[in-house]
């Protein structure tokens, strides 16, 4: 598993924490190269501390221009680009009767529109190198979830956009796949704006749901993003893989 992915180079969104942070120092670990992008510069520079493959930029990907900028800094450095991982993505709580136009906006431009353009951004080069794209998407994105509708419809238009660009791409030797995280320990529910002790009774309520009894670690939902990327998983395509300690099975 470390000299897999040598030479190769990697685009890693939402890489200051959580999944993303472990999906770009899992990757470097596996030889690549590793861009990691994200909003926050001190949370990034400390994903770039654990290891000297990764490299950093800056960048609010839902800003005009900014998926063009972030593949176009990987080419730049490296000369070449072999797999993008869309992992940047936000939760809403939102229930019907709350639901706001503004943020269901910044919602879809977040977790859908954003992961569009980088892939289009990306395309020739992974034509160029038969390279491959990992989405991450959600339990959610196959399971309903009342008070926050509009996170999982924005996780099950990345599923649709898994599949439909695996057919669409697999002439060109590009791979789609996704990983769908079951309740992973992140910054997720924070950053959504929730109390301290919302959030804890919510994990508690998670993993009470969760058949093997626990929520999952960004590490473990790496390291099936690094196996979809890789070579030993050349004839993968178009499946959503979820990584859920079985919660999709209740």
């Amino acid at each position: 598993m470390t000299t897999q992915l040598d030479a190769r180079v990697a685009i890693v969104t939402g890489a200051g924490s959580g999944i993303g942070r472990a999906t770009a120092i899992a990757l470097a670990e596996a030889g690549a190269h590793v861009l990691a992008a994200g909003r926050r510069p001190g949370p990034l520079e400390e994903t770039a501390a654990r290891h000297p493959g990764i490299a950093v930029l800056p960048a609010d990907i839902t800003a005009a221009g900014a998926p063009q900028a972030v593949v176009d800094a990987a080419i730049g450095r490296w000369g070449r680009l072999d797999i993008l991982v869309n992992n940047a993505g936000g939760t809403a709580i939102m229930p019907l009767a709350d639901t706001d136009a503004d943020r269901v906006t910044a919602l879809l431009a977040l977790n859908v529109t954003a992961p569009s353009l980088l892939a289009h951004a990306a395309l020739p080069h992974l034509r160029d190198t038969r390279g491959t794209i990992v989405n991450v998407s959600s339990t959610y994105g196959h399971r309903p979830l009342p008070g926050a509708a509009h996170y999982a419809a924005s996780k099950a238009a990345i599923e649709q956009l898994t599949r439909s660009w695996a057919l669409e791409l697999a002439a060109d030797g590009i791979r789609v796949n996704a990983v769908a995280p079951g309740p992973t320990e992140s910054e997720a529910l924070s950053a959504a704006g929730l109390p301290a002790e919302v959030v804890e009774q919510i994990k508690k309520d998670e993993a009470a749901r969760i058949p093997l009894g626990r929520r999952g670690t960004p590490e473990e939902v790496a390291a099936w993003i690094v196996h979809l990327a890789a070579p030993n998983a050349a004839w993968i395509t178009g499946q959503i893989i979820a990584v859920d300690g079985g919660l999709a099975l209740t």
